[in-house]
């Protein structure tokens, strides 16, 4: 073997330890957040560095609440809205992937994503809004870490406290504060059938409030929460 050739696998083996220290590195955080709810994520701190651009003294507005704390509405909304099969799959919805795939060929752009509240808690834990295919590889490890150290309850609680909702909004009470002055678990149906539509774009409707779609999406989403199965 040449040493050209000893020094590439030395190159290899060596990216390849790195990948797994990075891993596992990911995995304890994952086993450190069943029991011990997480202060930051990453697209916190990307927030957060974003604002303070403009405002150095600028701050997150995020309060934790408890699972049972939070209105069994805005449960119900999220899971109608953004993942219909929560409780059934174990980190990915196929049926739903494939059908954003034919949408997004027949739009030639990207209208929708397919992603699974576990996929997206992965993506908000630990990662970027960077649509890369390493991103998306990674997104998926992290989820089946997810699905398989955490109950889908907990899964479900920590996405509930952590997902953007705003300009600097950050889970369920700080957005039920924000845009309607309640706790999250004072929520009505109509509040939480609102706030479920702004997911996809937080800082857009954040700025939007009173925009068509938004009233259109409300509308629907009410018409699935009865049938919303949540953990």
């Amino acid at each position: 073997m040449s040493q050209l050739a000893r020094w590439l696998k030395r190159l290899v083996l060596g990216f390849v330890a790195l990948l797994l220290l990075y891993q596992l590195w990911l995995f304890g955080w994952v086993l450190w957040w069943n029991w011990v709810n997480p202060d930051n994520t990453r697209f916190m701190t990307i927030r957060l560095d974003e604002l303070r651009v403009k405002d150095p003294q600028a701050q997150l507005k995020k309060q934790w609440a408890g699972y049972d704390r939070i209105s069994a509405n805005l449960k119900h909304a999220l899971i109608a809205a953004e993942d219909a099969k929560f409780v059934d799959h174990e980190g990915f919805d196929w049926e739903g992937i494939q059908n954003a795939i034919e949408k997004n060929q027949k739009k030639g752009r990207i209208v929708a994503g397919g992603s699974t509240i576990s996929q997206q808690l992965a993506k908000n834990l630990f990662l970027t809004p960077a649509k890369t295919p390493w991103r998306k590889a990674e997104e998926a490890v992290i989820t089946l870490m997810l699905e398989a150290v955490w109950s889908k309850q907990r899964i479900f609680e920590v996405y509930l406290n952590v997902i953007e909702w705003g300009n600097g909004v950050f889970g369920a009470e700080a957005a039920a504060r924000h845009y309607y002055g309640v706790s999250a678990a004072q929520l009505s149906r109509e509040q939480a059938a609102r706030l479920a539509g702004m997911v996809p774009s937080p800082r857009f409707y954040d700025r939007n409030r009173n925009a068509p779609g938004l009233a259109r999406k409300t509308a629907i989403i009410l018409a699935r929460m009865p049938s919303a199965d949540v953990p």
